[in-house]
């Protein structure tokens, strides 16, 4: 059974700019969107799974976050008719597209953490579709 959005509002437009990077931003943007994104490269999450992988966003902001992303075509939520509900999360194909995106954003992010001099990463971002060795939890 597939309870998700059946009607897409439009998609949010770069209103302000113009610039593609505003549109890229009004879909994936803020603190948990990415984050969650990047965790679903692995395939499907259960929404309990996900609020363990992103343990500081509340369970709230967590299907806030989750609805957004299912109405704009990224995610997709499959609810199972069962006792108790089991509901899944997966990437579209157009979310599928954002795993390049994505990648870079967590190289970037390493890389401007050790320029910065800040402290040792406790936790890294792992994803097993990406080659790269730093991608190990530590």
């Amino acid at each position: 059974m597939n309870d998700s959005v059946s009607v897409r509002r439009e998609r949010r437009k770069a209103g302000r700019t113009g610039c593609a990077v505003e549109a890229t931003l009004s879909v994936i943007g803020g603190i948990w969107k990415p984050v969650i994104l990047f965790h679903l490269l692995d395939g499907k999450l259960r929404f309990n799974a996900l609020c363990r992988l992103v343990e500081a966003a509340t369970p709230r902001m967590m299907t806030l976050q989750l609805r957004e992303l299912e109405a704009d075509g990224i995610v997709s939520r499959i609810v199972y008719p069962e006792v108790p509900p089991k509901v899944e999360y997966e990437l579209t194909d157009l979310g599928r597209s954002l795993a390049p995106v994505l990648l870079s954003m967590r190289d970037w992010g390493e890389r401007i953490q050790v320029a910065d001099g800040g402290p040792e990463l406790t936790v890294r971002c792992a994803s097993s579709s990406t080659p790269s060795s730093k991608a190990t939890a530590r």
